[in-house]
């Protein structure tokens, strides 16, 4: 009874009266007896409470919660330099080593910063110290505005015109992000009359523009401000730049400083389309805060049809004839040896029993490129000249790999071309003069449950695009497949329909072509093959990932909502470096001839994974450089990864198909 009886007091204690103290005082008493009346762990308690670090932080807690309601004024509010009389002072005084310690401990960058930063609080000095408003002002002056900014080594972030009406020197725009931008103090319409004092009536724009760049500090504008300052309602917009821009080159462009340099494939953030000329954005790869102009869609499209107009006429590969098949109507400029023309037919070739042992063409046909060179070019590692038979027919762990015969890998040449419109076969055509240059994008990760996007390889001839094809495909069998393709030939004693080709007639392969049901087709030997839409999807329903390798004049026709292609851009390395790495590589042509590489030949891969490169890098969403193909494989299955698994951009017509006519 002893016991509730004293707790019941202590919470009426005030804690400002050493309440807390009391408190423990009773708490302590209580416990005392409670030891002397052996109470299991009373003595325990007992210890604990009579601690002394516990009654110093009561203490603490009592002061703390005392200045919570009335904070002590500050002693002293110049305290730094109090400390710098102090050290004078000393000098006066004999030395001594206790002098000379004090001396060193007043004059430490630490506490010397510790006291200015004390005297900045005692004295409430939080503000900048801004010039004062220059006095006299004329009464008529009353609708002018002061405003005060202080430069840094960032640009100001304003451009300036002059009034073709009126003379007067205004302000055009202010960037997005810049100084301007940020204080608020500065709108686009508003008219200059004085910077640091410096009347700007009658000067050119470049004399003020050069007045504002010798200014350092605070700089001082005297304006007249626009009456309605614009309330700007703008959204975010992101787009992939699908031409290049440079504003130095550009004399049309209001403030070449000002512009945003950009290259094919880029993302750029626009933060401001209210100019119908210029607009304002920002490269997402920069992380800058100020945005910059760059031409609009419809000034930059101007731009192109200007520069396409200005060019020699060039012969469009449209107009060519379409009478002949591809292989048929170009010349074999190469020297064939007799020796090493092969004997047996297609049938025995493509089924391994006619072609040489240490050579394993099919398998190892990589992605032909348009050249005027009649080669289809394979490069034959020597550690892959064993190679099984079955592995030459596509079998793989008891899988079949489809679309990698040779009379299928042969067809891909121009002879789709001749079928295509104009802007699938000339990147450089009037079509591209006048599609858009700028193709907005969304971030998209793909859902788990939804399809798997579509892998496209590219690349030029002879870089190794159908063998790292080839080996993700045998890496997991189970994950990645190829589409089966097309074909009006017949099917040939060991194949099956479904498994090498879907055999149909030649009615029906011209009705799927007029329907625009392929992703790229082409004719050899009087035969056409092709690789099908419904193919792809098909792969793609069955919850794998289709890997295919096209040529970059079919990227306009797949890249759709349905599918959502990645494309992986197969560059070669220098030729330095592929002189070493296919010392030992042969070349396969249509005439079943291997011979070793070129110096011919490099620099042809070479040239055509540049011109590739410049006309599709907007497209490619990945590029790898194949030095070695275990190296590149590796890459290959993370890039993969990361196009299934992570965020990426994609234009924002696949995600909104319905806007789409």
């Amino acid at each position: 009874m002893r016991q509730s009886s004293r707790l019941d007091v202590a919470p009426a204690l005030s804690l400002c009266d050493n309440g807390l103290s009391q408190i423990l005082a009773m708490v302590v008493e209580e416990v005392r007896q409670s030891v002397n009346r052996d109470i299991n762990g009373a003595a325990l308690l007992y210890s604990l409470l009579n601690a002394p670090w516990l009654r110093s932080l009561l203490k603490v807690y009592e002061c703390l919660q005392l200045h919570l309601t009335t904070r002590p004024p500050a002693v002293l509010n110049a305290a730094l330099p109090l400390t710098r009389e102090v050290v004078m002072d000393l000098r006066l005084v004999p030395t001594s080593p206790d002098v000379r310690e004090l001396q060193r401990l007043l004059m430490s960058p630490h506490l010397q910063a510790l006291l200015s930063a004390h005297d900045m609080v005692a004295q409430k000095d939080y503000e900048p110290v801004l010039p004062p408003l220059p006095g006299n002002l004329p009464e008529d002056e009353e609708a002018m505005r002061i405003v005060c900014l202080v430069k840094n080594k960032q640009p100001l972030g304003a451009t300036i015109k002059r009034n073709e009406v009126t003379g007067d020197i205004v302000v055009a725009r202010i960037i997005h992000g810049g100084l301007a931008d940020r204080s608020g103090l500065l709108h686009a319409g508003d008219t200059l009359v004085e910077v640091n004092g410096i009347g700007v009536d009658g000067l050119d724009p470049e004399e003020v523009i050069q007045i504002l760049a010798q200014s350092q500090g605070t700089i001082v504008f005297k304006l007249i401000p626009i009456s309605d300052c614009p309330v700007s309602s703008q959204t975010m917009l992101y787009v992939r730049a699908m031409a290049s821009y440079c504003p130095q080159q550009d004399p049309a462009i209001p403030c070449a400083d000002a512009g945003v340099p950009f290259r094919k494939g880029d993302i750029l953030e626009v933060v401001d389309q209210t100019d119908m000329l210029w607009w304002q954005a920002r490269k997402l790869s920069d992380h800058s805060t100020c945005a910059g102009l760059i031409p609009s869609s419809n000034l930059l499209r101007r731009k192109q049809r200007e520069f396409w107009w200005s060019q020699p006429l060039q012969p469009h590969t449209c107009m060519k004839s379409s009478s002949l098949s591809p292989v048929e109507e170009e010349d074999d400029t190469l020297p064939i040896d007799e020796r090493c023309v092969e004997t047996a037919d297609e049938e025995a070739f493509e089924s391994g029993k006619g072609a040489p042992r240490r050579c394993v063409p099919l398998c190892l046909l990589v992605c032909p490129s348009a050249r005027t060179s009649a080669l289809s070019y394979v490069a034959i590692s020597s550690s892959l000249c064993a190679a099984e038979d079955d592995e030459f027919n596509g079998f793989n762990r008891g899988v079949y790999i489809a679309g990698f015969h040779r009379s299928f890998r042969l067809c891909r040449r121009k002879s789709q071309s001749n079928h295509q419109p104009c802007y699938v076969r000339c990147p450089a055509s009037c079509y591209s003069a006048m599609a858009s240059p700028y193709e907005e994008v969304v971030r998209y990760q793909r859902h788990p449950e939804d399809r798997y996007r579509l892998i496209v390889l590219m690349g030029p001839s002879g870089v190794g695009v159908n063998e790292l094809r080839r080996r993700l495909i045998e890496i997991n069998p189970q994950m990645f497949q190829g589409p089966v393709p097309h074909t009006t030939r017949p099917p040939k004693s060991y194949e099956e329909v479904g498994r090498e080709y879907h055999f149909v007639p030649r009615e029906t392969f011209e009705q799927m072509v007029y329907n625009h049901r392929f992703l790229e087709f082409g004719q050899y030997k009087g035969n056409w093959y092709g690789t099908s839409v419904e193919a792809v999807k098909v792969v793609l329903d069955s919850r794998k990932i289709c890997v295919i390798d096209l040529e970059p004049q079919v990227i306009q026709g797949m890249r759709t909502h349905e599918l959502k292609p990645y494309i992986i851009f197969i560059k070669p390395p220098s030729i330095s470096q592929m002189r070493q790495t296919r010392r030992s590589a042969r070349i396969v042509t249509e005439y079943y001839t291997h011979r070793p590489f070129k110096e011919e030949d490099l620099q042809e891969m070479e040239e055509a994974a540049r011109w590739t490169e410049s006309q599709y890098c907007q497209f490619f969403d990945h590029v790898i450089v194949n030095e070695t193909l275990q190296d590149a494989c590796v890459h290959l299955l993370t890039a993969v990864r990361r196009a299934q698994d992570e965020p990426q951009w994609v234009p924002a017509s696949w995600l909104r198909p319905e806007s789409q006519s």
